[in-house]
Parts: C-alpha cells; structure tokens; sequence
C-alpha cells in the first residue's frame, strides 16, 4: 500500500502569498511608535506570521487535518484585517497602504477557501 502524497507547502500560491503578507506587514511595522512594540505590533506580527506557518504545518497532514490548519490560517487573516482597521484608526497606516493589504488579504482568503474546499 503506498502512502498518501503530502503536498509542499513552498510550491503552494496560498503559502508564497501568505508570506508575502507577513514581509509587507514586517515593512508597516516598522514605522509603529516604539510604544506599540509589545502589544498590537506584536499581534499583528503574530498573526500574520500564522497566516503562512499554518499552511506549512498542515501540509505535512492528511487532507482532513490540513483542512484544519487552513482554518487556522484562515481566521488569522480575518484577525489581521480587523487589526489593521484599528491601525488605520491610530493613524499608523495610511489609506493607500491599508487598501493594498486588504486586496492582499482577500485574495488570500480566496484563494484559501477554494483550496480547502478542493481537499474535501
């Protein structure tokens, strides 16, 4: 009996997106007030290096596990746009810049969905 192909998670378009957020999320953070470092800079740092480290993780599952860490991923990206609607509200992030990460964000939660969806 042979063993079921696992997928490689560095040759998935959900994980090279997923990364992608988390560098250009990397790059905003850097003109936070050194007095967010440890709180909502740390989350949002947090969840949206989720985002991609789930998609690794779950690769190496079955379809039915991985499907978990999907959601997983998933509902990191959901935390990640709220907490970046209350950057935009401190004024952190400007109008042009969020845009761009929320296209960037649905698209990944597009992509996200249709691929679960392909494992079921």
């Amino acid at each position: 009996m042979c063993a079921k192909q696992r997928h490689n998670y560095k040759n998935l378009k959900i994980w090279k997106l997923g990364l992608e957020i988390t560098n250009d999320i990397s790059d905003v953070l850097l003109d936070f007030p050194k007095h967010e470092r440890f709180d909502l800079s740390s989350q949002i740092s947090r969840c949206s290096v989720s985002m991609p480290s789930n998609i690794a993780e779950g690769s190496a599952r079955t379809d039915k596990s991985f499907s978990h860490f999907l959601d997983i991923s998933l509902g990191s990206s959901f935390e990640l746009g709220t907490q970046l609607l209350v950057v935009k509200h401190r004024n952190y992030i400007n109008e042009n810049n969020l845009k761009i990460l929320e296209e960037k964000i649905e698209k990944f939660q597009r992509m996200t969905m249709g691929f679960q969806n392909s494992l079921n």
